[in-house]
């Protein structure tokens, strides 16, 4: 495939830290267009998105500096396109900083966080899609072994010096499987967003879908590049959907429109 999108001399710029940045960018937008039909402030969704963007980019990237400083030293660039998948822990301890973030300046601004939970959904969704493809393309997270007329064969050796991608062995791509898994959760929770009944179902939805979706597809990942802990987090994930997903019938705020107000009894 394609890890090196392009090279200027001495810089390259990797295909997956370019499609990273156009997941990002179109999850910003898609969670403003969300955040105005949810009746949310978007400039304030923009800021807390950022606010939790950013926050986990420079986690993640002084983490990986710290990881693996020797590299950083001999090529400082290499820094921009490589990723936790080193490392299994680095992706989440940057999103939960990122995720903590985000739930402080919500907190500070009085924002209501199951609703902006819900406006955060799709946006992440599209964002896994995208990020997804560009995994594919670059040899991150690579599947299995496998014979099969879909399967995917990388012969890059950036690949292979950046992300450990075996070379020359058909593999299940499981990076496009992830990414049609969670395009398909993302036209899920388009529809579902006008029916919802009460805050934090949209992002129960996704959470449950994703939980439940994952470990079918850790099937297919390559054992080195899936955290040791995933199946926990499946159900823990699944169970904190679901939790959400019910109906409580004494929240305070339910409503079936995307009006601020209750509904008139």
């Amino acid at each position: 495939m394609h890890p090196r999108l392009l090279q200027f001399g001495h810089i390259a710029i990797p295909t997956y830290g370019a499609l990273t940045a156009l997941a990002l960018i179109a999850a910003l937008a898609a969670a403003v267009h969300f955040a105005r039909r949810l009746s949310l402030d978007p400039n304030k969704v923009w800021t807390l998105s950022l606010t939790a963007i950013l926050t986990a980019l420079i986690t993640a990237r002084l983490l990986l500096v710290a990881a693996h400083f020797s590299i950083f030293r001999q090529h400082p660039f290499w820094i921009l396109g490589l990723t936790g998948g080193r490392d299994w822990w680095i992706v989440p301890a940057s999103v939960a900083l990122g995720i903590a973030a985000a739930v402080l300046y919500a907190l500070s601004e009085d924002l209501p966080l199951f609703r902006v939970a819900d406006t955060l959904a799709p946006a992440a969704a599209l964002a896994v899609t995208i990020n997804r493809i560009g995994a594919f393309l670059a040899g991150l997270d690579f599947g299995t072994p496998a014979a099969l007329p879909w399967s995917v064969t990388y012969t890059s050796r950036i690949a292979a010096i950046w992300y450990r991608t075996p070379l020359g062995i058909p593999l299940h791509p499981t990076q496009f499987y992830e990414a049609a898994s969670a395009l398909i959760i993302f036209a899920l929770l388009i529809w579902y967003l006008p029916r919802r009944r009460h805050d934090g179902e949209i992002a129960g939805a996704a959470l449950f879908l994703f939980g439940l979706t994952t470990p079918f597809l850790d099937l297919f990942r390559a054992g080195q590049t899936r955290p040791p802990f995933s199946l926990a987090l499946s159900i823990a994930t699944v169970l904190a959907g679901g939790a959400l997903w019910l109906d409580r019938k004494n929240y305070p705020h339910r409503y079936t429109s995307t009006d601020d107000s209750p509904p008139a009894p």
